[in-house]
Formats: C-alpha cells, structure tokens, sequence
C-alpha cells in the first residue's frame, strides 16, 4: 500500500482558507497545447569529455517535450548505437563517439539536428 504524500499549501494553490463567502476558487485546467513535431526539434550534437574521467560520450541536447518521450528517444538512440546511456533533464547520453551515426539516425526520424563542437 502507497503512502499518501503530505500535502504542503502550494498543492492548494496557495489557498487555503477564505472568509469571503462570495470566493470561489478556480480550478485550473491542463494546458491543451499542441505537442511539439519532430520537424520543430532543434537538436545540437557534442562530443563531450568534460567530467568523465577521459571517456567519451555523445551529447544531445535541444530536445523539447516530455520526459517519456525524451526517454523512449534515448532508449531508440542506445539500442541502434548498441551501446548504453542515459536520458534525463533535457539531455541524452550515449557512451561512445557516435555523432555521425546519431545525426543520421535522427534526420531519418524527422529532427532538425546540427552538429556543434570540436
């Protein structure tokens, strides 16, 4: 059985407590915008050594939209490249200098991507 997380006032809203009898709070609804196409990706391919001991790893960075499809494209990403990585925070991961492989990879997906750095 889950726990119930602790509710803290930013969960309300902010509000937690009227005296005004004629308040009525407004419930927000979810943002129905539009998702983001490939084609609207600008996508930047590095080959980043910083922090990692002299190893190299490809750097994506760029990416628009949401954590699972950030997770699911990395996922497709290492699984092609036949190697691991990681997805997390806008960024994608993978161990190796596979920045050409990449590139084509995400053009054939649809993404506008440019290769940037050294």
């Amino acid at each position: 059985m889950a726990k119930e997380k602790k509710k803290i006032i930013s969960d309300f809203g902010g509000i937690m407590y009227s005296t005004d009898s004629s308040f009525v709070y407004d419930e927000e609804t979810p943002s129905t915008e539009e998702p983001i196409t490939n084609a609207q990706q600008d996508l930047r391919v590095t080959l980043d050594r910083k922090n990692r001991g002299g190893k190299a790893v490809t750097l994506i960075t760029g990416f628009r939209g949401s954590e699972e499809k950030l997770v699911l494209l990395g996922k497709m990403l290492k699984t092609k490249c036949g190697v691991g990585g990681a997805a997390k925070d806008g960024e994608i991961l993978i161990q190796g200098d596979f920045r050409d492989k990449v590139i084509l990879i995400l053009q054939k997906e649809g993404y506008k991507v440019k290769k940037s750095g050294g």
